[in-house]
This record gives structure tokens, sequence and C-alpha cells, in this order.
């Protein structure tokens, strides 16, 4: 009989692991996430692994909360095969050497700074574990179901990033469905969600699970907050995720540049691993919307506003924090916890003529969470920072299903699961998706972190 051990997005909506064990004793993890956020939930990232080798390592998508806590196994060799789509491999290659780097120069820092309560402060793993992560993954095609490790496992299209899938496999005869991050129907680059088939036991993630996405679309409400930011006199700034949120923003301004909605404005990507994802988003046709097929098609650049720079070298990026004038930076990260948007942070926070757009989820205790629920000054790189700039959240632009789409998603299923699992969600998500679907007669589950349940 196999088990399902929930070691992560258990209560909260970080840090992915789900550990399924088969009756014969094969051991395979679905994403390896890291913890991000509030501290109690960063010091697991730390916790000695308990949970044996893995057999093998199946991801859902290229996210650093689905797949960053990896280099942490592979350094330790607790991990045998590592199994993901093609789009999951290329984009996983930019981010898990580039966490990696960040986390190098975070421990770098803090020891120069003297900020750190570790002497010395060490990163979670290296940049020689990251490349060596990345040289493990084997890239699969969609809807080929495949024998990984005495499981069946077949990736179907989940809508949220480039690669990224939910998974269906089969275990000591039952179907499991672990839904990953489900994107959205419509969105400018992906193509919808694949229907799901049907399952004995289903993970269903819960980011959103207590509410709906805005009805405005997401090109109207850039278009208004980009006039605004002119008018405040800028800079504007955009934290973004460096996969996914960067390469819809380059999408919509583009879109609203050619209509005449927005001025051509400079525009900077201050990420490397922005620039190098960009065109990984134009290579696989398999996830593309038809609008960027068309687009691509015509000869016409979807995702290059006429003004726009990739900024790749750290001198070039230390050069733009001295630009006057109004600008927009986009950089990573989208929560504010790492990367170049610190600095731009750092420089111009004090500045009310400075405009922040927070264009993705902001999880509990991030600098990002802090920034929305109003604080007067932030703790950037070991300084206290005043923020007077004006902060603005856009919801619209979220890559995961809200509610109302994953009711959408759900009845493709003939019947309820015998067994639903709700997480990837913080609580108050999580016990109003329970709610709905325990109203419609679902048998619905909340699990804890480090539960164990028999399927």
């Amino acid at each position: 009989m196999a088990t399902l051990t929930f070691l992560g997005a258990a209560g909260t909506v970080t840090g992915s692991r789900h550990l399924l064990t088969t009756d014969g004793g094969t051991r395979v993890l679905v994403d390896a996430g890291l913890f991000q956020g509030r501290r109690e939930l960063r010091e697991r990232n730390w916790a000695p692994w308990t949970a044996g080798k893995l057999d093998a390592v199946l991801l859902t998508h290229a996210h650093i909360d689905h797949t960053g806590y990896l280099p942490r196994l592979v350094g330790q060799d607790l991990v045998g095969r590592i199994v993901c789509t093609d789009g999951t491999r290329d984009l996983a290659a930019l981010c898990l050497p580039d966490s990696a780097h960040l986390k190098e120069g975070d421990a770098r820092l803090a020891n120069e700074r003297g900020y750190s309560k570790h002497h010395p402060a060490l990163p979670l793993y290296t940049a020689a574990q990251g490349q060596a992560t990345v040289a493990r993954l084997e890239p699969v095609g969609f809807d080929r179901p495949v024998e990984v490790a005495g499981v069946t496992v077949a990736f179907r299209r989940a809508g949220h990033i480039v690669g990224s899938a939910f998974l269906e496999v089969l275990a000591d005869g039952k179907r499991i469905l672990f839904s990953g991050d489900l994107g959205r129907y419509g969105t400018p680059l992906l193509a919808n969600p694949d229907a799901p088939s049907p399952a004995d036991a289903l993970l269903l993630e819960c980011t959103y699970g207590d509410r709906r996405h805005p009805e405005e679309a997401a090109g109207d409400a850039l278009a208004r907050e980009v006039h605004e930011a002119i008018a405040r006199g800028g800079p504007l700034l955009v934290p973004a995720f460096a996969v996914g949120r960067t390469q819809e923003l380059l999408y919509l301004c583009r879109n609203l540049e050619h209509e005449g909605r927005i001025p051509e404005v400079p525009l900077y990507v201050n990420s490397p691993k922005a620039t190098d994802a960009t065109p990984i988003y134009l290579r696989h046709a398999e996830d593309q919307s038809a609008q960027v097929r068309e687009l691509l098609a015509s000869h016409v650049r979807p995702l290059h506003p006429r003004l726009l720079q990739f900024v790749r070298g750290a001198a070039e990026s230390a050069r733009l924090l001295d630009r006057r004038g109004f600008f927009a930076v986009i950089a990573a990260s989208g929560m504010a916890t790492g990367g170049r948007i610190l600095g731009h942070l750092e420089r111009h926070l004090p500045r009310t003529t400075t405009t922040v757009l927070l264009v993705g989820y902001q999880a509990e205790e991030t600098r990002g969470r802090k920034l929305l629920d109003g604080v007067h000054e932030l703790k950037l790189r070991g300084h206290l920072v005043p923020v007077r700039a004006k902060l603005v959240q856009m919801t619209g632009f979220s890559a995961h299903a809200a509610w109302s789409e994953e009711d959408r998603w759900l009845p493709a299923l003939p019947h309820p699961p015998s067994r639903t699992f709700l997480v990837h969600g913080e609580p108050a998500s999580l016990e109003a998706q329970r709610s709905r679907l325990s109203s419609r007669g679902w048998p619905v589950e909340v699990p804890t972190a480090g539960m164990s349940v028999a399927l």
C-alpha cells in the first residue's frame, strides 16, 4: 500500500515536497522545494534531512519553491533519478545555479558586513552543487507515461510556466494526481491547463483558495499604473519572478506600446536569469498560447518592447542605480527576498517619486509582504531603509489559478477522488477550499507538516 508523507507546502505556500513510498519500499519525492518567507520556514531548509535516500525525484516545474532544495539533497548523495519535462529542465538549468550563486553571494555579504549570527556564514549549497544537479535532470515529453523507480508517471500541461506539469502517478494500483501549481485559462503566453484524468487521490494546490482574480484585464491595470508612475516622476520598480512573470510583463508592455496605450519608455530587465529565460519561453512551442505562436509566425518579437534593455553584468547593474529621470526596472526576486531588486529598493524606496509595483504573490514575512502591509522602513542587507515610495499591488498577474479557475479544472474528473489533500496554501486559503469542496461531498483533508497517510 502506497504512503504519502507531506514534507512541505503543508499549511504553507512554499517548500513543496511530497514523499510517495510504495509497498515495495521505493521512495519517490514529488518536488524538492525551498522554503521561503518567514524565518521559521527558512530554517527548515537547514534542518537535517530525515526522510532517507530517494529513488527518484519528480519535478512539476522549475520554480525554486519546487526545485530549490534539490542541490542540497544531491550534495548529500541522497537522490537517484530526477525526472521532469523538457521545459522544466531548460529553466531549472538557469534557476538552480542562479539560486546557488545568490546563496553564495548572500553568505559572502553577510561575512563582509557582519550581520549573520553564524561565523562564518555558509551558503545552503554551492554553485558546483547547483551545476551537478542540472546535469542529473532527465527530460521527458508531455503525455507519455514513463516508468520511474517502480511507479508510472505522466506529465500533463499545467499552464503555470513553461514546462509546468501536473503529474498522474500510478503506484501500487492507485492513481494519484499531483496538481503542482495550476495555471490559469486564457493567459497571454501559455496554453490552457490540460484536463485531469480519474484519480483515487488528489493533491490540490490552494494558493488562491480564498479569492478570485480581478475582473479587470492585467493589461488595462498595467497601462494605468505606468501612466501614474510617469506622472509621479519615477523610477518604476517591479520585483518580479525571473521565470514567468517577467516574460508576461514584457509581452503586455510590447502589446500596450503597439496599441499606443502607453508611451515607449526605457525598460530594463536587470536579471541574468530573466535574460536567459526569455528566449526559452519562445523556444517551447508545446507550451505557447495561440497568440504567441501567431506573432512568431509573423516575425514579431512578442517579448521585446522597443526600448527594452537586458542587464547582465554587475557593473552595468550598478550604473543603473544612478540613472535619473523616468525609467522602469524589472528585477528578481518577486517577493524581494534577494537578487538585484534589493539594490534598487535600497536606493529608491526613500523617494516619494518612486513607484514599486508588486505583481505576484507575497508570502508571509517576505520583504514584499512587509511593503504591502505598509511598513515605514525596511531592512535591506543589514540596513534600515525608509519607505516613502508609492506601493501598488496588482493581483491580476498571478500565474496561479484562483478557486474559480480550479472549479473549471476539477469538473473534468468524472467523480471526486476517494481522498483529496489540500496543499500549497496559507490557512485561510486552505480552509476556504476545504469548506467549498466539502459542501459538495468531496472527502477533503488538510495535511500538516510531517503527516503520513496510507492510500
